[in-house]
């Protein structure tokens, strides 16, 4: 069997973290690239509480970031001076 060298530098760099062998290494890979995809666990990205000021319309929410990047560009233009 022949690999990508890209391929073989990351079995190195695991095997260097680890501190295993590339026999190990390789046929754990392997195992978990050969799952199913329902066998993988679903990715679940945090959540957090928006506490958002009544005077703020998110609805205009591009506007809005728009406004707040125009302030700082004036604000870094009048600091430049």
């Amino acid at each position: 069997m022949t690999l990508d060298e890209d391929v073989a530098q990351q079995i190195r760099q695991r095997m260097r973290e680890r501190g295993a062998g590339f026999k190990e290494v390789l046929n754990e890979l392997l195992r978990r690239g050969l799952q199913s995809p329902e066998a993988l666990e679903p990715y679940s990205a945090p959540t957090f509480r928006m506490e958002v000021r009544p005077e703020v319309d998110l609805t205009k929410a591009l506007s809005l970031a728009s406004a707040m990047e125009d302030e700082e560009i004036l604000h870094e233009l009048e600091r430049a001076k």
